[in-house]
């Protein structure tokens, strides 16, 4: 598979071609990812020392520290965009302000950002709801694309917004879509916990659950107590170890040994 270039990205939009983009967590996700044929991937900043190396043709899009509190400056985000391109990201995504974004992409830092519903202003909407059901709703999420293209982003991730709004934007910019249950764009972007099966609590309606490996999971953490509980039993009892599971000294050198130890 030949790495992602953001050359690509936009020749995608331009032929309606889309690319799967994955949120890993851990080092399994990211080879399963890459051995699989996905395109994208992403993932936290802590995990880039580790990921970048074992899958090289992955495009990475690194997500922390950029969305946090402490970046309060356009030079700080900067900073952090920088650090993250260094450990190996191919692009940054972030929820700082268009002056952050701005600060970044005059830096040649590929900035994604993130609108419709966005998880930590869900208080200001109510909650956690889809968004983009009427024309004033998808007035301010179109609006807010437009923001981050002017600011100079590369893309935007748009999650559970309504398709059409979808359509607009990406017909009205030139920004790369990042279609978190947003209907068709560029990137068909999902978290691997729900595709694999591993989240356990509330499964997103535009999730598609292709494995049940939490149960897979729960089947192996029961054979490791079994086997555990096994081992615990047997050195309670004396049955392990066996001799098999010992060495001895060679022939003679035990007589020898003690000869030693009784001559002092």
């Amino acid at each position: 598979m030949k790495k992602l270039t953001l050359h690509d990205l936009f020749e995608a939009k331009k032929a309606g071609r889309s690319f799967t983009e994955i949120r890993t967590s851990d080092l399994n996700e990211a080879l399963a990812c890459a051995e699989a044929g996905v395109e994208i991937i992403m993932c936290m900043k802590e995990d880039l020392p580790l990921l970048r190396p074992a899958v090289p043709d992955v495009f990475i899009i690194a997500a922390d520290p950029l969305d946090q509190p402490h970046i309060a400056s356009p030079d700080q985000a900067v900073s952090a965009g920088f650090e993250l391109m260094n450990l190996g990201a191919d692009a940054v995504y972030t929820g700082m302000s268009m002056e952050c974004v701005a600060a970044m992409a005059r830096e040649y830092i590929p900035v994604i950002g993130h609108i419709g519903f966005v998880p930590y202003r869900a208080t200001w909407i109510g909650g956690t709801r889809a968004v983009g059901k009427t024309a004033q709703e998808a007035r301010r999420i179109f609006e807010a694309a437009k923001a981050y293209e002017k600011a100079g982003a590369i893309g935007v991730e748009i999650e559970i917004t309504a398709e059409e709004v979808t359509a607009e934007i990406n017909r009205r910019t030139n920004l790369v879509l990042a279609s978190m249950g947003s209907g068709a764009a560029t990137i068909q972007y999902l978290f691997a916990a729900d595709v694999l099966g591993t989240n356990t609590g509330h499964i997103p309606r535009h999730a598609k659950v292709y494995a049940n490996l939490a149960a897979e999971e729960a089947r192996l953490q029961q054979m490791r107590i079994d086997a555990l509980a096994s081992l615990q039993k047997e050195v309670e009892t004396g049955i392990y170890p066996e001799p098999k599971h010992s060495l001895k000294m060679k022939a003679g050198e035990h007589e020898a040994f003690l000869r030693g130890l009784e001559n002092g």
